[in-house]
């Protein structure tokens, strides 16, 4: 496949391209600002915005589907991650591409009480506005008519982990649960390549991965 990785520069976006690579398809890996990335990435890299839906739509061309790892902390992150989303639908759509996997936060998703994880008895709310942004921004793909999924760790990421080769679907988040950004890659890339994969364990276009 043709896969367009959005957000390339950071963990998630990097491992994502790492996985995809591993696997044989061919990446064009999309940031900001090339120069300021001197580690290599094992792909082609070019300069895009994800909040605007022209430089998407250029980036996009040409690709059987997309990841979006992005992320811009220097950003209110409700304007960061609507403006994203709304980019993506617009830009990918004009591209011609109708996939699109999205790196999320178990924060949105239901706890073991239903209620989303931030909103659970003594969850810290130290990152709620970054939460309430990732919920805006999925907000938006929620209302779009791409072929969408919106992945997270069911906790957090494990930031030193290493590559297991293995995940397990989570039925609700878990504040304790951690996953490495190499076996999180997994999960993402199964669902670029086969979106009926977390179908029958998760919600139709939602699943979280432990």
């Amino acid at each position: 496949m043709n896969i367009v990785v959005f957000g390339a520069g950071g963990r998630a976006g990097r491992a994502a391209v790492g996985e995809a690579r591993r696997r044989g398809h061919r990446v064009t890996a999309v940031v900001r600002d090339p120069a300021r990335h001197r580690d290599p990435v094992d792909a082609p890299m070019v300069a895009g915005d994800v909040t605007d839906a022209a430089d998407v739509a250029r980036a996009a061309a040409g690709h059987d589907a997309a990841v979006s790892a992005a992320v811009d902390l220097n950003a209110p992150p409700r304007d960061f991650f609507t403006a994203a989303s709304r980019a993506l639908v617009t830009g990918l759509a004009q591209a011609g591409v109708r996939r699109l996997v999205v790196v999320g936060l178990a924060s949105i998703l239901p706890g073991a009480s239903g209620a989303p994880l931030m909103d659970e008895p003594g969850y810290p709310n130290a990152y709620r506005s970054f939460s309430l942004g990732h919920a805006a921004g999925l907000a938006e793909l929620r209302a779009c008519d791409l072929d969408w999924a919106y992945v997270a760790p069911a906790g957090d990421f494990d930031q030193g982990g290493a590559r297991t080769g293995g995940y397990r679907l989570a039925e609700h988040g878990d504040a304790a649960s951690r996953i490495s950004y190499p076996d999180f890659a997994i999960a993402l890339l199964d669902e670029v390549e086969d979106p009926r994969h977390h179908r029958s364990a998760a919600s139709i276009r939602e699943a979280i991965t432990s």
